[in-house]
């Protein structure tokens, strides 16, 4: 069972990981400036090592996408963000290396590193010319992973001034350490890293572009959702092997749900498979995987290829990994090590926007790996940063590949392919091209001589390859959260993609990654997908819901309502859902789950265990109005479309500048008039205290950007007011 922390051990962690970026922040600014890095030129006393360092991190800066002026000097936005990113999760995943036992000293005789601590760290630093114990630490730690941190960043050759090291170093020490044993830490680390940035962006109130998207759409995925959706996915697919082998009879769910469970093995913790659900076949009374057994995949588990595409720290990675891990051991037989060397080698996959967050998730992974199987060198994980641009002109670009035409050509695809990448991310699809991508690359990458920028260039690129093979590729299960994000609050780059790549899903971020997500699947294969509820129902979406509905088989949909996250802004309702890409027949069913009425994310995860799963026809779904989704069987009952309207009210995004109480003037009038809010439910008249700055429809409100006039025909009009929020409060509407 996973460990995760208690909420005063999160709420520790959250505080010193925001008191953390804002101390590094200032310490990577400073020490950036005292080195010249933004000036024209270097200073004259400046010593050789120093030029050397300082040109080295202009280039890395440019590389992140910090703009040079034509004077020289050089803004240092994103190089003070990495800098200080670095240097933090160098001390921080030395921790957790440490008090997870895995911190180790290399032996220079090629043998079996040793596990250190960091007070003989301290014994050692002055004998192997580390400045102090943890220094000697982090040294260790970035040997012990090579795949984490980049080798020769030259932002880890800064020097933090003294009083700022120490200081970072006291607020890691004030962590307990059960915080770096619990499963889902690094996860919160990541959210909690970003609060602030996304608390200033959503003031901010601007169109979210690639600076914002990464801290407005972080969200930790709890970990029931991420189980249910792979117990409901993988533990099915396991479940009809099993049902292949004996007949799943039993006097209720519990037992066929333990029929399927396996035990520990070869030191591998067992799978209990605790939100399988499961239904009655009222043909043979027989029990089946209420999701469907998945008959399109790969028999064998080491054929089953995983992506999460917006992986944040790993989370469904981290959760699979256990899960394949002993499906391996139970076809194959093999030692833990194995098995785990296996999994990461053959099925598991991640995509991530944030460069950074793709570190942290690459470690999660790695550290997960080690605590199942042991320390041992892991095989390279395929995991990518799709965000990554090549902040440079095309032509400078271009001139990697050197004189061969071809090579040109593949550079100069994959320069237009992720020109855009920090805002597109996992949305990009390189599979219409050609070829030559990644040979291209390697023989950019060749020159050893090449100078600061070539180099950044170099590595850039070296990671847009990696990424533009993941996104390329076909999986058999995709598993993720997507991210949420309205269209009124997208970027132009953002929006006008969508709209030409998803045009009936446009309306949000979440529905064209749902339909990116089935993009990403082989023929049969399977997207388990956490999205905003609303899409099942609201009119903007129902092109996107009938498109889903006759073009993949849907498994399994579980309705979360409000209040499923332990994050307190995330309010809104949400649901999961697992879809097959392959087409639907007559006979194509879907199990609906609906948790809502559960007030908490426990007893939410709780109910998902135990609610009833009712089981409708999927193309039935498209008789319903507005092709919403509907767990119940149609009524026979005229519809209540028959005898009333429904609008959407307007969207006043300045409100406030438009919006006054009806008593602050002395009359509707000179263009007031009375405008009703969303009703509270506390009483039959409520929400009628407003009124607006109108001007019969030619004023400032009408032609502001923000605004959405809409329900026209309902004004002068009786009705009923109702909220779209958690119990749908409702009153009296009077025009």
């Amino acid at each position: 069972m996973p460990v995760s922390l208690s909420r005063e051990l999160r709420k520790d962690l959250e505080n010193v990981t925001k008191a953390a970026r804002t101390a590094a922040e200032s310490a990577a600014r400073a020490a950036l400036e005292n080195l010249a890095v933004h000036e024209r030129q270097a200073r004259g006393h400046m010593d050789e090592p120093k030029r050397k360092l300082r040109a080295a991190l202009r280039a890395r800066g440019k590389a992140l996408g910090d703009a040079r002026a034509t004077d020289g000097t050089q803004e240092l936005t994103r190089l003070v963000e990495h800098t200080a990113y670095e240097h933090w999760h160098r001390l921080l995943f030395t921790r957790f290396l440490t008090e997870n036992h895995l911190l180790l000293m290399p032996d220079d005789a090629g043998g079996t590193p040793t596990p250190v601590t960091l007070d003989e760290c301290e014994e050692l630093a002055s004998e192997l010319g580390a400045k102090d114990g943890f220094d000697l630490a982090c040294r260790f730690a970035g040997k012990t992973l090579p795949g984490v941190f980049r080798a020769e960043d030259p932002v880890l050759e800064l020097t933090l001034a003294p009083e700022s090291q120490v200081e970072l170093r006291r607020m890691l020490a004030g962590l307990k350490p059960e915080v770096f044993t619990a499963d889902d830490s690094l996860g919160w680390t990541y959210q909690f890293w970003q609060a602030l940035r996304k608390e200033e962006v959503n003031k901010s109130g601007k169109k979210i572009g690639a600076a914002e998207l990464s801290p407005v759409t972080q969200l930790f995925t709890e970990d029931y959702m991420v189980e249910f959706l792979l117990h409901n996915t993988l533990g099915a697919w396991w479940a009809g092997k099993v049902a292949q082998a004996f007949s799943l009879h039993g006097t209720d769910e519990a037992a066929a749900r333990a029929a399927v469970a396996l035990s520990p093995k070869n030191g591998v913790p067992g799978i209990e498979w605790t939100y399988l659900r499961f239904v009655q076949d009222d043909t043979n009374k027989t029990w089946v995987p209420a999701a469907g057994t998945f008959p399109g995949w790969p028999r064998a588990a080491r054929e089953i290829t995983m992506l999460d595409p917006s992986m944040g720290s790993g989370h469904f990675l981290v959760f699979a990994l256990p899960l394949l891990v002993r499906l391996r051991i139970e076809e194959e037989n093999l030692s833990a090590a194995a098995a785990v060397t296996a999994v990461l080698r053959d099925n598991l996959h991640g995509l991530e926007l944030d460069e950074r967050c793709t570190q942290i998730a690459a470690f999660n992974l790695a550290l997960a790996a080690w605590k199942l199987g042991g320390y041992q060198p892991l095989p390279s994980l395929h995991l990518a940063c799709s965000g990554l641009a090549p902040h440079t002109t095309q032509a400078e670009w271009v001139a990697l590949a050197g004189d061969d035409e071809k090579l040109q050509r593949g550079m100069a695809r994959l320069y237009k392919l992720f020109e855009d990448a920090p805002v597109l991310g996992s949305l990009i699809n390189p599979r219409a091209g050609g070829g030559d991508l990644l040979t291209a690359v390697e023989k950019a990458l060749a020159p050893a001589t090449a100078d600061d920028t070539a180099r950044e260039m170099a590595v850039t690129a070296r990671g847009l390859a990696k990424a533009a093979e993941l996104l390329a590729g076909q999986f058999t299960l995709v598993a993720t959260n997507v991210p949420y994000l309205g269209r009124r609050k997208q970027n132009d780059t953002l929006k006008e993609y969508c709209e030409i790549h998803h045009n009936e899903a446009k309306a949000e971020l979440a529905t064209s990654f749902m339909e990116r997500g089935l993009a990403f699947c082989s023929k049969s294969g399977s997207a388990a997908l956490l999205v905003p509820q609303n899409w099942l129902f609201l009119g903007s979406f129902e092109e996107v819901r009938k498109k889903f509905i006759e073009c993949f088989d849907w498994n399994i949909v579980c309705r979360m309502g409000a209040k499923a996250f332990q994050t307190p802004m995330y309010d809104f309702g949400v649901a999961m859902h697992v879809f097959t890409k392959s087409a639907p027949s007559k006979e194509s069913m879907l199990a609906g789950l609906d948790v809502s009425t559960a007030q908490l994310p426990n007893d939410k995860s709780a109910l998902l265990k135990e609610c009833l799963a009712v089981v409708v026809n999927q193309l039935e779904q498209l008789k319903n109005p507005d092709t919403a989704i509907v767990f119940e069987s149609t009524s026979p009952h005229p519809l209540l479309q028959q005898y009333a309207d429904s609008y959407q009210g307007s969207g006043l995004a300045d409100i406030i500048i438009f919006r006054k109480l009806f008593w602050e003037l002395s009359g509707l009038n000179n263009g007031w008039v009375a405008h009703q809010s969303s009703p509270s439910g506390d009483h039959v008249y409520t929400g009628m205290h407003f009124a607006v700055k109108w001007d019969d429809g030619n004023g400032a409100l009408v032609e502001s950007p923000e605004a959405t006039i809409r329900g026209r025909s309902a004004w002068g009009r009786i009705g009923i007011a109702c909220a779209w929020l958690g119990r749908l409060p409702a009153g009296i509407y009077l025009g």
